[in-house]
């Protein structure tokens, strides 16, 4: 199984923008939710971005995975702190997450090909 995690995203960035279209009010709000969410505060950025992903690793989320690692790459995540990162998600969600995480690594070998840092996507 090799999913195109560039692909993901993309699929889904045109289908968010047209749901959207169709419900701005609820997808506007999700969108100031993770803004706010990923404010500097106690915790950085870059932290509260490698709990996302842990989160989207347990449950699952190829998504999540597509958009958090490319979120990590802007912040300069390496390979090693996902590495970490990708450990605790799967003590935390057994065999289904350690499936998952490789998944993940491999998004994150994905995007070290494709990724420009100041790009705008």
């Amino acid at each position: 199984m090799t999913t195109n995690y560039t692909q993901v995203r993309n699929d889904i960035r045109e289908y968010t923008r047209e749901l959207q279209k169709i419900q701005p009010d609820t997808i506007n709000a999700f969108y100031t939710v993770s803004k706010n969410a990923l404010k500097d505060g106690a915790l950085s950025e870059k932290t509260k971005e490698f709990i996302a992903l842990a989160i989207g690793v347990a449950k699952q989320c190829d998504g999540c995975i597509a958009f958090h690692i490319e979120n990590m790459k802007r912040l300069g995540a390496t390979r090693n702190e996902l590495g970490e990162v990708l450990g605790m998600a799967v003590y935390m969600g057994g065999g289904p997450s350690l499936m998952h995480a490789a998944d993940a690594l491999r998004a994150f070998d994905q995007l070290e090909q494709s990724y420009q840092p100041g790009a705008v996507r």
